[in-house]
């Protein structure tokens, strides 16, 4: 098994947040951008807990069960990394793996790009919030350019509203839905025997979050979710956020400070009748300077949170 390199916190925020930015232009800005060369992507697998493991390579961060009934993949980042993120897991488990089923968070291009490869490609259900399969199967248009229909061999195959549970490596793997968020269609999945939580992404460690309003999300239906994840688990799970480092239950409360403070600073200077040029110019609080520099930078933070309490 190949495990992640040691490094700093400094160290792992850099190399998170610049995979991170190329994952998001790549997932949202359409096919031919998705066709982005992969060559340099190496993949790298650190065992969580129990039956888990997390993999990461470019795009959103991969769980995966594995054990006596087989294996389950929670997101599968992007099409043309199919091969190394099979031979990673052949390295886990000394073998040739087939996917028995496959779990979304959401329907973004670095989470589903795998779908066909990992999913009905080899005969395994993909498992979706209902939302999800609706975007996946429309034109949409982002903040980033319009992203084209998925082909249908990609497209969930078994939709749920609020939860549903798999019974599968000797735990209840447990996804359930936390509405406009990140998107209108998150879910956060729970191994209720490993203690490890998939995040999806609901949680960017250490960084500003992706979210995205034009799929639904919004900054205070990401707070409520995040505080209600925090609510549900023990204080010793292992986290797998969406994008940057394995974290803790501290990560995440620290990620929830972050969100609270950022909507408690705009809020304020919107009743004081600040422009948001205003506030960019202020930049975020002094705290969360460092959480800059990524994909998602303090002004366009500000310009979402702004927009996100206008209700644009």
């Amino acid at each position: 098994m190949r495990e992640t390199r040691r490094c700093g916190a400094r160290c792992r925020r850099f190399v998170a947040t610049f995979a991170l930015g190329s994952a998001l232009s790549v997932a949202l800005a359409g096919p031919v951008a998705a066709q982005q060369d992969m060559t340099d992507v190496e993949i790298t697998a650190t065992h969580v807990a129990g039956t888990v493991y997390m993999l990461q390579g470019r795009g959103g961060n991969i769980g995966v069960s594995i054990g006596p009934d087989g294996a389950l993949l929670v997101d599968d980042q992007f099409a043309a990394l199919e091969d190394k993120i099979r031979a990673s897991l052949e390295e886990l488990v000394g073998g040739k793996v087939d996917m028995d089923f496959v779990l979304n968070t959401h329907w973004h291009g670095d989470h589903v790009g795998g779908n066909t490869a990992f999913g009905s490609g080899s005969d395994a259900p993909v498992i979706a919030h209902t939302n999800v399969r609706k975007r996946m199967s429309t034109r949409q248009e982002t903040a980033f350019g319009v992203v084209e229909p998925s082909p249908e061999e990609a497209l969930p195959v078994l939709t749920f509203a609020d939860s549903v549970s798999i019974h599968f490596n000797g735990e209840e793997i447990r996804a359930i839905h936390f509405p406009h968020s990140h998107t209108d269609g998150d879910a956060v999945i729970f191994f209720t025997e490993s203690n490890v939580v998939h995040m999806g992404d609901l949680h960017f460690s250490g960084m500003f979050p992706f979210v995205d309003l034009s799929s639904g999300g919004s900054v205070q239906g990401l707070i409520k979710s995040v505080a209600g994840v925090i609510e549900q688990v023990p204080a010793d799970v292992h986290v797998i956020p969406g994008h940057g480092p394995l974290s803790s239950v501290d990560d995440l409360r620290e990620y929830l400070e972050m969100l609270n403070e950022s909507v408690v600073f705009v809020g304020q200077g919107i009743e004081a009748g600040k422009s948001l040029d205003a506030l960019k110019a202020e930049g975020v609080p002094e705290r969360w300077v460092p959480w800059s520099g990524g994909f998602i930078d303090g002004d366009r933070w500000i310009e979402t949170v702004f927009a996100s309490l206008q209700g644009s």
